[in-house]
């Protein structure tokens, strides 16, 4: 059964390979999960937490193999995830480590994601020289830098807006996660007349029903500020964000933040997930039945993976904004009319869409 998230540790798509890394010297402990790699090497990111779990790799490289299918790239899915805090003074040695423990991994391309950046990319690029999303200065398509997730999020948008006759002019949006993909998805979202009202990071959140200074709040938040102390607005509980009204809905951090459990406080119109998995499948279910629009992870943030691919094939930075604009506003349309015309639900959607071209190199019938 091809269902959203997997979450049982095998079926007929993978994982190919589960890694578990321990370094004595450095006390690194990490995971590299390679999912499917029937369309090509596996481009995936390295994220860097200290309650990252085997579970939650897993999950995230099998979204990774779904993204490369669903976006026309010819790479697999794979994913990793370093069990450490990325403000450690060690980070550095700790990547480093991290990527000499996965040189003979040759189907593995690391990128950056959450708790890593081109920094990091660059040291792994050093030791074992493959890794995307790097520096300029090495040739790379810098993703967090370009801000090109969070372009793909707006790109995402703007079908989504018209399909669903919601105008982005004045409609207010709330961003859970201020992180490198909130705050790119806020500047590309301010340029189409949003109002961003509420965004939270990890320890509060903020809120201002006039509409936020973004700009001001990027500034504050990149100079190490918490989003809750930017006196931009009202200081508010983080989880807070998670029930107030809204039009327009971008979750942008970690997995799950909508479960059976809590759906029931989403009041929006539409949701545009900047985060990878963050809508359990029976979650976002019921909120399509509640008449919620969803544009799936899949779909909505995957700027930052064609950029990576458009940087893996040699390519510049005007070939991944036009690609990221032509594949996501296709796509976005595509698994609206599949919505509406065959009455499934989004995920399901977006699903059957990754799923034609993996079956298909896979010797399999999509419709099996």
């Amino acid at each position: 059964m091809y269902t959203q998230y997997m979450d049982n540790f095998a079926d007929e798509f993978g994982p190919q390979q589960i890694t578990h890394i321990y370094d004595p010297k450095t006390q690194l402990r990490a995971i590299v999960v390679i999912d499917n790699l029937v369309l090509g090497p596996a481009i995936g990111g390295t994220r860097m937490a200290p309650d990252v779990s085997t579970r939650e790799v897993f999950r995230l490289a099998r979204a990774m193999t779904l993204k490369n299918a669903v976006n026309g790239l010819k790479h697999g899915g794979a994913k990793s995830g370093i069990l450490a805090d990325p403000r450690s003074p060690d980070k550095e040695s700790l990547v480093r480590t991290f990527a000499r423990s996965i040189r003979d991994i040759k189907g593995y391309i690391p990128g950056p994601d959450m708790g890593t950046d081109e920094q990091s990319m660059a040291w792994v690029h050093e030791e074992i020289g493959r890794a995307v999303g790097l520096p300029r200065l090495l040739g790379g398509l810098p993703l967090d830098e370009l801000g090109m997730t969070g372009y793909g999020v707006a790109m995402a948008a703007d079908v989504a807006s018209d399909a669903i006759g919601l105008p982005l002019k004045d409609a207010r949006v709330i961003i859970q996660g201020f992180g490198n993909v909130g705050k790119a998805t806020a500047k590309f979202l301010l340029e189409r007349g949003v109002k961003v009202i509420a965004v939270n990071d990890s320890k509060g959140a903020l809120y201002d029903s006039a509409g936020i200074d973004i700009p001001s709040l990027i500034q504050f938040v990149n100079t190490g500020g918490k989003v809750a102390d930017s006196r931009l607005g009202e200081a508010l509980e983080r989880d807070a964000v998670l029930s107030l009204e809204t039009e327009i809905f971008i979750p942008a951090a970690r997995p799950d933040v909508f479960t059976m459990l809590n759906q029931h406080l989403l009041n929006t119109q539409l949701v545009l997930e900047g985060a990878n998995i963050p809508i359990t499948r029976e979650a976002a279910e019921k909120l399509h039945v509640r008449g919620v629009w969803i544009i799936p992870d899949i779909i909505a943030n995957s700027g930052g993976v064609i950029c990576a691919a458009t940087e893996y094939q040699g390519l510049t930075a005007d070939d991944a904004f036009a690609t990221i604009r032509e594949t996501i506003g296709r796509n976005t349309r595509e698994v609206l009319r599949r919505v509406r015309e065959e009455k499934i639900v989004p995920h399901k959607a977006a699903l059957d869409m990754a799923r034609e071209p993996i079956d298909a190199a896979m010797g399999r019938n999509a419709n099996v």
